[in-house]
């Protein structure tokens, strides 16, 4: 049955690297992980708002306001959010710790959260391929603007 059978190939890992790969990054950790603040909630909203009004006023000094363009709040808010993360990831990448580091300041001796991580790559490389499988039907659709050109301009010399 042509149902079973590409049910219990969805239900099985679809990677046989998937392991070898999530060994790798595990193995590179020390060296390539790091853990960085993020700002969440009301923090965003106190800095992206001052942006806001820096961004309206720049904008009315040049004579851009919502009366001569009444769909500019969507461009303000727009770039307010960009500078925004701009602002958050500078300080959150100049304050970067190391999974060693990490490790120590939790106390975890066990080595869990590196345990953790291994799970999680695994399970989400798993979860990627199988999404692009989900989806494979509809790529030759897709992919057909990439095809060769038919006639001379196509034709390879």
């Amino acid at each position: 049955m042509p149902n079973d059978k590409g049910r219990r190939a969805l239900s099985e890992p679809l990677s046989s690297q998937a392991e070898g790969v999530t060994g790798d990054l595990v193995r590179l950790m020390p060296r390539d992980l790091v853990f960085v603040m993020r700002f969440m909630g009301e923090s965003q909203h106190r800095l992206q708002s001052p942006f806001q009004d820096f961004i309206r006023a720049e904008l009315a000094a040049g004579g851009v306001t919502t009366n001569t363009h009444p769909m500019i709040h969507l461009f303000i808010e727009n770039h307010a959010t960009l500078l925004r993360d701009f602002v958050f990831s500078g300080v959150s990448l100049s304050r970067q710790f190391r999974v060693d580091e990490i490790e120590r300041l939790t106390g975890d001796t066990t080595s869990m959260i590196r345990v953790d991580i291994w799970d999680q790559f695994k399970s989400h490389i798993e979860t990627a391929e199988k999404q692009f499988q989900s989806q494979a039907g509809t790529l030759p659709k897709l992919l057909s603007a990439f095809e060769k050109p038919p006639g001379p301009l196509g034709s390879e010399k």
